[in-house]
């Protein structure tokens, strides 16, 4: 479990360092309500996006965004929503999945 956690937590340091590459401005990693957690929530043009970062070694299981089933976006958008609320902030959400799959490197 433990390896698979810090595949996760690399995955999400990809994304965020992308992200930034691309002028996200990321607000926050890891946000955790009582629904759910982001990974990282960031604001670019006016838009608030929640993503959902996904990351795997080889092919076994398939592609990384298919870990995403409709139970799991449901809960992401539920918590996306609480943040919205908590923060007074009027938009939509916008959730994005960023799918990782790595090589025997990690690159």
């Amino acid at each position: 479990m433990r390896l698979n956690n810090d595949i996760g937590k690399y995955g999400e340091l990809l994304a965020q360092k992308y992200l930034s590459a691309c002028g996200y401005e990321i607000l926050l990693k890891n946000w955790r309500c009582k629904f759910g957690e982001i990974d990282l929530i960031a604001q670019k043009g006016g838009r608030i996006i929640f993503f959902e970062v996904k990351t795997r070694r080889g092919g076994s299981f398939g592609a990384p965004y298919e870990a995403v089933d409709r139970g799991k976006s449901k809960k992401i958008l539920k918590t996306a929503l609480k943040f919205l609320a908590e923060n007074k902030l009027k938009s939509t959400p916008q959730i994005d999945i960023i799918s990782i799959k790595l090589n025997m490197y990690n690159i």
